[in-house]
């Protein structure tokens, strides 16, 4: 009984996977996941949500924004897809369109032509951005005056009100946390919000979620976002959820609503695996 015992501990120990096997099915598996990314990474879709603001007057009922967000223009994204993204935009016909930042990944020298399609935008009160980190990267200064020359509206921690019919929206806009990145860019959502009226809803563009914290305690009604790309590779998206509240799609914070956008572009390898690129279309509702 002893001796059984003692072989039974000293024989060898079959493992339990053979590594040959594992090989030969994981390899076609990788490649397989590779190939779907990388078909994933050239899509974008529209993604619709109908949105209900308490303080939307009836008058504003419908109001439409196209969100934008991350495009990353540079080397793997270019001026072509940008035409494309336009093209898509202006057949939602908005109301206004918005780019909540990171839409480039390089200097206005190098990536004057490719942005120059954002000219090309429609809607009714135009095209409005705010910056995002990587715009800190590459002449935040320069890139906000050329905008500006394209027709884009700037918001650096300031507030613009888009008038319907009597009623009014408040737009404001917020400078990403540039973390020592840029001289004069800083959040200051105080002076982002400091000339908003009571009566009206306001809407704040802030590159990064975790700004909707702050938001909330200064009664914003909804607040438009990007940064994260949804995770861009599943499952990265949960990982991200340890520096921000929320990755993609809508959620509340009290009595805000925080959209997430997953991105319009891709940051990196052109590749996207269960989360697909997109152009938000947020429809607003009068309760």
């Amino acid at each position: 009984m002893l001796l059984t015992s003692l072989l039974a501990v000293t024989a060898p120990v079959r493992p339990f996977l053979d590594p040959r096997s594992v090989t030969l099915v994981a390899v076609p598996l990788a490649a397989g996941l590779a190939i779907v990314a990388a078909l994933e990474g050239r899509r974008v879709h529209v993604a619709r949500v109908e949105l209900t603001l308490p303080k939307l007057p009836r008058a504003l009922d419908g109001f439409s924004l196209v969100q934008l967000s991350d495009v990353h223009l540079g080397p793997t994204v270019d001026g072509r897809f940008l035409e494309r993204v336009v093209a898509r935009v202006n057949a939602l016909a908005p109301d206004a369109v918005v780019v909540t930042g990171d839409l480039i990944d390089a200097r206005v020298e190098q990536l004057r032509d490719d942005v120059a399609p954002l000219r090309s935008l429609t809607s009714r009160f135009g095209t409005f951005f705010v910056t995002g980190n990587h715009e800190y990267f590459a002449g935040p200064a320069e890139w906000c005056e050329h905008l500006t020359s394209l027709g884009v509206r700037v918001l650096r921690n300031e507030l613009v009100k888009l008038e319907r019919d009597g009623a009014v929206l408040q737009l404001a806009g917020a400078d990403d946390d540039p973390a020592g990145r840029a001289e004069h860019f800083a959040e200051d959502l105080n002076a982002a919000l400091g000339e908003r009226d009571a009566r009206w809803p306001v809407v704040l563009l802030a590159h990064q979620p975790k700004s909707v914290h702050a938001a909330a305690k200064r009664g914003v009604d909804l607040q438009l976002s990007g940064h994260t790309h949804g995770g861009q590779l599943w499952p990265l998206g949960w990982l991200l959820r340890v520096g921000q509240p929320a990755v993609e799609g809508l959620h509340r914070f009290a009595e805000t609503f925080l959209y997430v956008s997953r991105g319009t572009g891709h940051s990196g390898p052109p590749m996207r695996l269960g989360v697909p690129a997109e152009i938000t279309q947020l429809v607003l509702r009068a309760p």
